[in-house]
């Protein structure tokens, strides 16, 4: 049996196939379906052929899956790109991608002016818009039938640029250009994570839509026939609230989004009904434990943790039962070997920390970056993402950090994931990076930039209150020897830590200190 947005249009055509969480707008399978195949049209229309890319700059709106599943239609490459990015940042992947056309919304008029007047030639279509660049008036222009040649598009990620440009991770052509053909999602869904294929999901989707996990897991829903409530922007009390509200039964989050809702007074805590919730799927950064352990004795066992990237070179996915007996790990593998490899390439045993790397027939390309792509890959032909981590003896694998993000002090490697989890799970603190900032004497030395829970008590006292709390937990080479307090870190709505950010200001810093020349971003 086919599993598919376009069957689901047939079968079930009034059944609700997005909900926006805050407004309650709905769209069914059926214009779903209609809207899709206007602009597989348009695209057409407008000179894109298999394989020719576009890019889509948009916030959260019922609009996006027209886009998607469009695409999907057309054979054509989707370039979505971050609303945190500022307009150079945007036109760099704008070019990169080679996109034909931008469809974006009124909500970005701030940085259109720019790149306009950067990309001069480039076709704009704009939500909410008016004129002859109203995507509305666009759409509405082609008829809602199917194109004569249909395809399976594909989604072209740019990597967030935490280490510096980002990158476009080109993912290898479906193995079946049907566009209703099964996609190995589906699979890990519905085996790996339990998800029913009957169409009865509800799934709650809080995070960015630009984002690798929800677009995956979004398009992943509507073709098991599912309903997505999506948030415009996460709230801790308002995605509770919409759990009760729309019986929500699958959900995906990121652990700060834990935290945020953790840190919510009991009475808050305790006023919604979750027991529609069945399955909460979360990644992007590995849990901290006592957070993780808080989720599963608030919400049960219901929370089920995978690793994987952009890449989709391979998952790992763990259930709360096994996480209990495997306390950090985030699973075994589900999709692709896992290999862990030393500074030699020499595959490590059990115990031992090295580079995460996975073994599949299939894999991607990072866009005209054929260095990058190279500096990716094993001899033997496997790939990894950048993490250092081990296997246990049950073949569990354990995250340890990112390979960028190592602080070498004093000589001595510090890994500051193992530190950024001790601090999250203070109650005074609500979010915390550790980074490494120039040192005269260590080389580096290890930075803590803390979120307090009450901005209103940073200062010594809390900070002291901190370094006793990490005191008897970590070695002292550890310990920060600085702790900076700030309202809000550079954080990606979908988790991720802008710590190429914070890493720039503090080098930036040493150099003023030094008296050194700082050269400009532009050099």
């Amino acid at each position: 049996m086919s599993l598919h947005p376009i069957d689901h249009a047939t079968t079930r055509p009034d059944h609700p196939a997005v909900i926006m969480a805050g407004s309650g707008q709905t769209i069914t399978f059926a214009q779903m379906d209609q809207a899709a195949n206007r602009f597989a049209q348009l695209l057409r229309a407008r000179g894109l052929r298999c394989d020719d890319a576009f890019a889509v700059l948009l916030e959260n709106r019922i609009e996006y899956f027209t886009l998607i599943w469009g695409s999907q239609r057309a054979g054509t490459m989707l370039v979505p790109v971050s609303t945190r990015l500022t307009a150079p940042e945007i036109a760099y992947i704008l070019r990169d991608s080679g996109a034909r056309l931008l469809i974006t919304s009124t909500a970005f008029a701030h940085v259109m002016g720019q790149l306009r007047s950067e990309l001069p030639d480039l076709p704009v279509l704009v939500m909410d818009g008016d004129g002859e660049e109203d995507f509305a008036r666009a759409l509405a222009a082609h008829a809602p039938l199917p194109i004569a040649d249909p395809r399976a598009g594909m989604v072209m990620l740019y990597s967030s640029g935490t280490t510096g440009r980002p990158k476009g991770i080109r993912p290898a052509a479906p193995a079946d250009p049907d566009p209703q053909a099964n996609v190995p999602l589906m699979g890990m869904a519905v085996m790996g994570a339990g998800m029913p294929a009957d169409g009865s999901m509800v799934y709650l989707s809080p995070a960015p839509l630009y984002h690798a996990a929800p677009i995956g897991w979004c398009s992943t829903v509507h073709r098991l026939g599912g309903t997505i409530v999506m948030m415009e922007k996460f709230d801790p009390e308002a995605a509770l609230q919409a759990i009760e509200k729309y019986r929500v039964t699958d959900s995906q989050w990121v652990p700060t989004h834990f935290v945020r809702m953790l840190r919510l007074d009991d009475e808050a805590r305790t006023r919604y009904d979750l027991s529609s919730h069945k399955r909460a799927i979360h990644a992007a950064a590995p849990c901290p434990v006592p957070i993780k352990r808080a989720m599963i004795e608030w919400w049960g066992p219901i929370l089920i943790e995978y690793y994987a990237g952009s890449e989709g070179i391979g998952m790992t996915m763990i259930g709360s039962a096994d996480w209990l007996a495997h306390p950090g790990s985030v699973g075994r593998a589900i999709f692709g070997k896992l290999h862990i490899c030393g500074p030699g390439d020499e595959e490590l045993p059990a115990g031992e920390d090295g580079l995460v790397y996975f073994e599949n027939a299939v894999l991607p390309t990072y866009h005209n970056d054929p260095v990058k792509t190279a500096e990716a890959l094993h001899p033997e032909g496997w790939m990894t993402l950048g993490d250092i981590g081990h296997l246990d003896a049950d073949g569990f694998l354990y995250l340890t950090d990112r390979k960028s993000h190592m602080i070498i002090s004093g000589g001595v490697n510090i890994y500051p994931q193992e530190i950024e989890n001790l601090l999250i799970s203070h109650a005074k603190v609500m979010d915390a990076a550790v980074i490494g900032a120039p040192d005269p004497d260590l080389g580096e030395q290890v930075v803590a930039v803390v979120q307090p829970a009450d901005m209103a008590e940073a200062g010594p006292a809390l900070e002291e209150e901190l370094r006793a709390f990490l005191l008897p937990q970590l070695a002292r080479i550890k310990i920060p020897r600085l702790f900076d307090f700030r309202s809000a870190l550079p954080r990606e709505a979908n988790g991720k830590l802008y710590k190429r950010e914070l890493r720039d200001e503090y080098a930036a810093r040493a150099q003023d200190a030094a008296g050194e020349t700082i050269p400009s971003a532009a050099q």
